[in-house]
């Protein structure tokens, strides 16, 4: 083959594996115009023009745009821009494609109604900022009004939830129960109440009269259970809280009854929210942070418990059915 040589539109055709019909658009549109024309009127293409195609096909099938296509033939542009521009849009286009497919995930695991389903679109189609204005909001409608300490707003403020390009099902999962959250105004109104005290670290009364080595046992306890995932309605936290109110009852000097947990549920209560515990825990799956089981929000378990406890039906001593008394895990087991 030497440059003089000239090919048919199909031979063209046959060596590129364009159609011919692609060729005969992109010559028409200039794109690869034909190096001249048989007697019978027949378009004839050269080397270059097969080499051309070769390049335009690649651009293409690289997802370049056929007006950018020319600019590069005519040198207009050179193929380090056009590769680094789309570089970036194919970046944009993975991070899209990424975020759909959790939030279809989402969708497939939760069985998620039309309307959910096209809530969390939308919500996870915001962008970066429009995320961070979501909970900028928040925060300025939660304390901006309140008087509240710094301190509050700037622990809220650092952590801000940022959902990653590609994110987890859980994280899309937790980012959409967050947004839903911070709208609320019961929400606003249960931060506002319990931030400060976050905030200060201030010990709460019954933590104080019942010493550092009944609240460390208690931390730790708690920990473990929450972060193992133990329902605080189900049979396997019975044993586990009737071991803590017996503990709790010796230090009081009262007796485990119903009565003494409705008083320990009330002062756990006090500085501790379910709702603002699970917006912690969710801020945490967002932005992938490790929960540490010494931040774990123990006590919402604590007080859920002591109260499915109650209402499960304890008897007037704190002694439980004589169904769990017979398995041995009534509250006389003693203290080790």
């Amino acid at each position: 083959m030497d440059g003089t040589t000239l090919f048919s539109i199909g031979e063209l055709s046959r060596r590129t594996g364009l159609s011919v019909r692609t060729i005969r658009f992109y010559s028409d549109s200039g794109v690869v115009a034909p190096t001249d024309r048989s007697p019978a009127g027949y378009r004839l293409y050269d080397l270059d023009a097969l080499l051309r195609l070769d390049l335009v096909r690649t651009l293409r099938e690289l997802g370049i745009d056929l007006a950018t296509v020319q600019r590069v033939l005519k040198r207009e542009l050179s193929m380090a821009e056009v590769a680094a521009a789309h570089a970036d849009a194919v970046n944009v286009q993975i991070r899209m494609l990424q975020l759909r497919r959790s939030v279809l995930r989402v969708v497939a695991k939760s069985g998620s109604s039309p309307e959910e389903t096209k809530l969390m679109h939308r919500l996870t189609q915001l962008s970066g900022d429009e995320r961070r204005r979501l909970v900028d909001d928040f925060v300025d409608g939660t304390f901006g009004t309140s008087g509240a300490d710094p301190a509050v707003v700037a622990m809220v403020r650092a952590a801000t939830p940022d959902l990653p390009d590609d994110p987890s099902t859980e994280q899309v999962a937790a980012w959409v129960e967050l947004a839903e959250m911070v709208g609320d105004e019961d929400f606003r109104a249960r931060m506002r109440r319990t931030a400060g005290h976050h905030a200060a670290q201030r010990t709460l009364d019954i933590e104080t009269r019942a010493g550092s080595d009944l609240m460390a046992f208690t931390r730790h306890k708690l920990a473990e259970v929450a972060e193992s995932g133990i329902d605080p309605l189900g049979e396997e936290a019975t044993p586990i809280v009737d071991d803590v109110v017996r503990r709790f009852a010796e230090v009081f000097m009262r007796a485990p009854d119903a009565e003494f947990r409705e008083w320990m549920a009330e002062q756990f209560a006090e500085a501790h929210d379910s709702r603002v515990d699970r917006y912690w825990r969710l801020v945490w799956i967002v932005n992938g942070w490790q929960v540490l089981p010494g931040l774990i929000p123990v006590y919402a378990w604590l007080v859920e418990t002591l109260r499915g406890s109650r209402d499960r039906g304890a008897d007037s001593c704190g002694r439980l059915p004589a169904s769990s008394r017979a398995s041995g895990l009534d509250s006389s087991h003693p203290v080790p």
